[in-house]
């Protein structure tokens, strides 16, 4: 809650007039509890989850003409059974861990000095708070992600989210209760490091699920692997392959088609971790194997529409 009772209290408190932004959040949050303010993350999550996948999801039932053209398996449909049924299994769990952790984290959302009072922070405050987040996220998401590939770990915990082996954008937040409850921890450590207005924070809790959901459904280039059907397009106009570092979909797609085998492609964003500790090797030579395939299936002129097939065997992790 603002400690000012109006808009001349804020610009007298401030010392210059409030901009157009700071007026808009004081008429919004003035009289609303900093407890409120950061519950708006159940919304926010609920409705990432729910209609940021719907695109693709929609693009697939209607088998929309043109859209095919893009799609790396064309052959490949999941079935709406299917979509749904992953959709209430992420809802289930949203209701039982995801909400109520939202509910109960507040207080240490409040120790590490998230502020909603004014001023608002410039753009590239905000920016560069987010830029932190992601590379803090990322690096502490490897090792927390590789620790969870060991056996205890994938047994115990991780090999719910891979039960679909095939993933599609519904499925990016579809875990073990534990394991979503360990993940929050990356998520909180950049914002603990570098506290900022609960603006920010909301952008980047919407910002993550927001790019685990693009990872998992496809928005990105991608090279397709032989039995990992899914809702997956490659786009050629997609902003995301002009981030430096970023994996994307046709990363995370290699790490769940290798499942609980799986030593390649740990990272959550970006691909840097991966490399400088050498879990993307196999990843690597997979790539160099399928444009080799693809260089000799073109240069026979017995190329299939796009979608190769080569022995499981060479496609193993390194």
């Amino acid at each position: 809650m603002l400690p000012y009772q109006s808009l001349a209290e804020a610009t007298s408190a401030l010392g210059r007039n409030l901009t157009f932004a700071e007026t808009l959040w004081f008429n919004y949050s003035a009289r609303k509890s900093d407890y409120f303010l950061y519950c708006h993350n159940i919304l926010f999550l609920f409705l990432i989850f729910s209609v940021v996948p719907l695109p693709l999801v929609f693009i697939e039932l209607m088998r929309i003409a043109g859209f095919d053209r893009y799609k790396i398996q064309p052959k490949v449909r999941l079935s709406f059974s299917e979509m749904s049924r992953c959709y209430k299994d992420v809802m289930r769990m949203f209701f039982l861990v995801v909400g109520p952790l939202q509910l109960v984290s507040f207080p240490s959302v409040k120790m590490i000095g998230i502020r909603t009072g004014l001023p608002l922070p410039s753009g590239w405050e905000i920016l560069s708070q987010l830029l932190v987040y992601f590379v803090v996220e990322d690096y502490t998401n490897y090792w927390i992600h590789r620790f969870l590939h060991n056996k205890w770990g994938y047994e115990k915990i991780h090999r719910v989210h891979h039960e679909y082996a095939a993933p599609i954008g519904f499925a990016a937040p579809y875990a073990h209760w534990a394991e979503i409850l360990i993940l929050g921890i990356p998520s909180f450590l950049g914002p603990a490091m570098v506290p900022g207005h609960m603006i920010t924070f909301w952008l980047w809790i919407a910002l993550r699920q927001v790019e685990a959901i693009e990872t998992h459904s496809g928005w990105t280039a991608s090279l397709q692997f032989v039995g990992h059907a899914a809702t997956r397009y490659d786009f050629p106009w997609s902003i995301t392959k002009y981030i430096p570092f970023y994996g994307g979909a046709e990363y995370h797609d290699y790490h769940h088609y290798v499942g609980g085998q799986s030593q390649s492609n740990f990272a959550s964003v970006f691909t840097y971790c991966d490399y400088i500790y050498g879990t993307d090797k196999g990843y690597r030579y997979q790539k160099k194997i399928l444009k080799k395939l693809k260089e000799e299936l073109e240069s026979s002129d017995t190329q299939n529409g796009g979608s190769y097939h080569i022995s499981t065997q060479s496609l193993k992790s390194d």
